[in-house]
């Protein structure tokens, strides 16, 4: 796929910030503006080939557990998958591509919040700052996962260390984590007392939460309704937090402080080419093509893959597969001096 001409090109691309010269970033600019358009038509051929089979497969689950018929939470796993590929939508929602008309996002976008969890307005906000600072160290803390760098590790209290140390444990950031994120965290948008649009739509997205939860309830009963929902739930939220998670915190990503951040060297450098399997990459909404996704987020998800095609000037984006990612959950801290993140035990050794 690639020549020698190719790569060349997509590695003076993916230098460090200071080598992006003017040239590179319009060209850059004119790659991604060429995808940067909603089609109304894949759109909604999109929400149907997801939305559908989800409902049938929850249908399906709903009425076997009714009957005591357990090998039915077999369909959990392609369920659960499906409501990652819901979530992907209700995420280009957000950016405001995956349809021409903005009310036609935020419309999508809040149904999709009941089904998710997930209140639209507060997510969208804390998102759009993520985009806004991803690989800033000084500007850490909303919409991203808690990073701390080996000095900052080193001058914390015992007690501190060992909470950072929980938080960051695989159990904890994949299991408990989503399922307090999902279920508890997103009930109330913590930090925007102020902003009586999200408190709108979160409370708008809790009480539709809880009128769909009832309906259900007294569908199908207390115990298949908690034995159909929640595996899906919690797998799908289990699933989102991961790849969100292995899309920037990988050994070689990109970190930076004050005037030397720049944009395109964190889409570039700060996030990674998640090469799945063709059947992933589909049930993610080909997300794992995460620098292109921060190069510009007014792509929608459904014209990633041409993009990545068709643009050898992105080839050289930072590859993991899948077997290479499950290395990088034992990774907790930004080492500035060999700039990149280390696991704790790098930080014990300097000690």
């Amino acid at each position: 796929m690639r020549n020698v001409r190719a790569e060349s090109r997509a590695r003076d691309l993916s230098l460090h910030p200071d080598a992006l010269s003017t040239h590179c970033t319009q060209r850059l600019r004119e790659i991604v503006r060429q995808y940067a358009e909603p089609d109304t038509s894949r759109a909604i051929v999109q929400v149907l080939n997801t939305g559908l089979p989800f409902l049938l497969l929850m249908g399906a689950m709903f009425y076997a557990l009714n009957r005591d018929f357990w090998p039915a939470m077999l369909l959990a796993l392609p369920a659960g998958g499906l409501l990652v590929r819901l979530f992907a939508i209700q995420h280009d929602c957000g950016h405001g591509s995956f349809f021409r008309s903005r009310w036609a996002n935020d419309l999508l976008g809040w149904f999709l919040g009941v089904v998710t969890l997930t209140p639209y307005g507060a997510w969208r906000r804390n998102h759009a700052i993520h985009h806004a600072t991803s690989g800033n160290l000084d500007r850490r803390g909303i919409g991203d996962v808690d990073t701390l760098t080996v000095s900052e590790y080193r001058a914390r209290s015992f007690w501190r260390r060992a909470a950072y140390r929980l938080y960051r444990h695989p159990f904890v950031l994949f299991g408990i984590g989503p399922a307090y994120l999902f279920l508890l965290r997103h009930r109330v948008p913590v930090g925007t007392f102020r902003d009586r649009r999200i408190w709108l739509s979160a409370l708008s997205t809790n009480l539709a939460i809880a009128a769909v939860i009832t309906t259900l309830i007294l569908a199908v009963g207390l115990g298949p309704f908690l034995a159909g929902y929640l595996p899906v739930m919690l797998l799908g939220a289990s699933v989102g937090v991961w790849l969100f998670y292995v899309q920037h915190q990988f050994e070689d990503t990109y970190w930076e402080t004050g005037k030397r951040w720049n944009f395109q060297a964190a889409a570039l450098e700060g996030c990674s080419y998640y090469d799945l399997p063709a059947l992933l990459h589909w049930l993610t909404g080909h997300l794992g093509l995460h620098h292109i996704h921060h190069l510009s987020s007014k792509i929608p998800n459904y014209r990633l893959r041409d993009c990545f095609r068709h643009s050898p000037e992105l080839w050289s984006a930072k590859r993991l597969t899948l077997s290479d990612s499950l290395r990088c959950a034992r990774l907790a801290l930004w080492d500035e001096k060999g700039r990149r993140l280390v696991p704790f035990r790098a930080a014990r050794r300097r000690e």
